[in-house]
């Protein structure tokens, strides 16, 4: 007998191994291209790729259990959950002690246009905490509006390529052709364009 994926979740939910298997078999190529866009980031951090997969597989499951269907598609949200699972391995792999030694830079050193890092880091208000929660609120705005102006399916093409994800892995993710992907990918640039037009 054939299971919806709604049917199956809820069959997760309450536990049951073999949905979870089914769900697994069908989505388990989402974790391949993800794995696949990570794997060099990965190697220059000495993390291990079984490491990288068992991560993979955790964020897998956590989208199984967190999905609601009113967010987006199964598909969309496992790649998105995998994919900041991912994200988050490599941050932490990235320890403070080593991003210290590697990244530090004197307040003297000069940096743009030989200005000194101390002048580019004082005020000019851009740390200024009401200015951030100002634009923290015109993006998630923003945010709104696109997935407003957005059909269903060109919000999943946006919400991956907001996440860098390349037309080809979009297309294997949404099991489109590259074409296609390409061609939403212009009309949610467009579509952008003019909402921001009239802001």
């Amino acid at each position: 007998m054939d299971y919806t994926d709604s049917e199956l979740l809820h069959l997760v939910k309450e536990e049951s191994e073999e949905a979870k298997d089914i769900l697994f078999e069908k989505y388990h190529y989402l974790i391949k291209v993800i794995l696949k866009k990570y794997t060099m980031s990965a190697k220059i951090l000495n993390i291990d790729y079984t490491d990288l997969y068992q991560e993979a597989l955790l964020g897998f499951t956590d989208a199984l259990n967190r999905y609601d269907d009113t967010s987006s598609s199964l598909r969309t949200f496992i790649a998105l959950c995998v994919d900041r699972k991912l994200q988050t391995v490599l941050r932490n792999a990235q320890t403070l002690k080593n991003k210290v030694l590697n990244e530090s830079l004197s307040l003297e050193t000069p940096y743009e246009e030989n200005q000194p890092l101390m002048d580019i880091l004082s005020d000019d208000n851009k740390n200024n905490p009401l200015i951030k929660v100002e634009n923290a609120e015109n993006f998630s705005q923003l945010l709104e509006q696109i997935k407003n102006t957005l059909s269903a399916s060109e919000y999943e093409v946006f919400t991956l390529m907001a996440n860098n994800y390349s037309t080809s892995d979009i297309a294997s993710i949404l099991n489109k052709e590259n074409k296609q992907i390409d061609n939403a990918s212009q009309r949610i640039k467009n579509k952008i364009k003019n909402i921001l037009k009239h802001r």
